[in-house]
């Protein structure tokens, strides 16, 4: 028969030792949660060196073996602007002010960029981190919240290009300026409340893979704020659903922060207040239904 070791501490017949006492290891427990759960600020804040790894690590997966590499970021809406200029700019002859159409849509695009590269990233950001989420334990909004991190490298490279435009062509932002990160925090809140709420959703029910790309068009067209001024898109048949739209308000309100003309105020506030709205359901949401993740993906 072979004995069992002595434990430290214990002496070999059992007995406690005096001289050497029992260190107590810390034990970590981990129990899946149920229903409606709040958003863990803290356990978040812990984990930032995750974040910042998981936002690095898509940055670089995204530009991987690809020739002009972080030049797509400055490319992607500028070609974007090329079209609008001659579809709106001068076959449709859309009314920009005193404004040139270029900066006028490229400065919208590039809100708007930012926050399609967003959801679309972050929609499929827990299915394509499948061996992460099934292997350790780390609070899985982290991985929305990197993808949507990512998508502010390229919003900083397009917005300086947006700078150099301004400069080319004379505008002055003025005052409103000064107002324009905290447009760009309520836009990122958006864009992290929808794309957490689809990469929930995604987990679940897969057809949102093909649905996301199809919402973001469509998202698109219903911002003509991108490509006229505000006033003239409200005046359409469905300027009710513009209106209701809270990325009509932020991209205006983006595009007057940098070109100096005045802020709506009032349409920016309750645009504000439904993206908060929208990105604390986003988060209760994903935290309802994240202790399932590992056995449905």
């Amino acid at each position: 028969m072979i004995s069992a070791p002595a434990l430290p501490g214990r002496a070999a017949d059992g007995a406690d030792s005096a001289e050497h006492p029992v260190a107590e290891l810390p034990v970590t427990r981990i129990v899946a949660l149920r229903g409606w759960q709040p958003l863990n600020v803290r356990e978040l804040w812990q984990f930032r060196e995750l974040l910042y790894f998981l936002t690095w690590r898509d940055v670089k997966v995204r530009y991987k073996q690809t020739a002009l590499g972080l030049a797509w970021a400055i490319l992607q809406p500028l070609m974007m602007m090329v079209i609008f200029t001659i579809v709106f700019g001068r076959m449709v002859g859309v009314d920009t002010g005193d404004i040139p159409y270029k900066p006028f849509s490229y400065l919208g695009l590039v809100p708007w960029t930012f926050f399609a590269t967003a959801i679309a990233n972050a929609g499929n950001s827990v299915v394509g981190s499948e061996r992460l989420v099934t292997k350790i334990y780390f609070p899985r909004l982290s991985i929305p919240f990197a993808s949507v991190g990512a998508a502010v490298v390229d919003f900083l490279l397009a917005f300086a290009l947006g700078i150099g435009l301004l400069v080319f062509y004379g505008i002055a932002p003025g005052v409103q300026a000064l107002f324009l990160p905290v447009v760009f925090v309520v836009v990122l809140l958006l864009a992290a409340g929808v794309g957490t709420l689809l990469a929930a959703l995604n987990v679940k029910y897969r057809d949102f893979r093909y649905v996301i790309p199809f919402m973001i068009q469509l998202w698109l067209f219903g911002t003509p704020s991108l490509y006229m001024k505000v006033e003239a898109a409200l005046q359409g048949k469905y300027g009710v659903l513009v209106a209701l739209n809270p990325m009509t308000w932020l991209v205006a309100t983006f595009r007057d922060c940098c070109t100096g003309k005045p802020i709506h105020w009032a349409q920016f506030g309750l645009a504000a207040l439904f993206s908060v709205i929208l990105f604390l359901a986003g988060c209760f949401y994903f935290r309802r239904t994240e202790q399932k993740f590992a056995d449905i993906i």
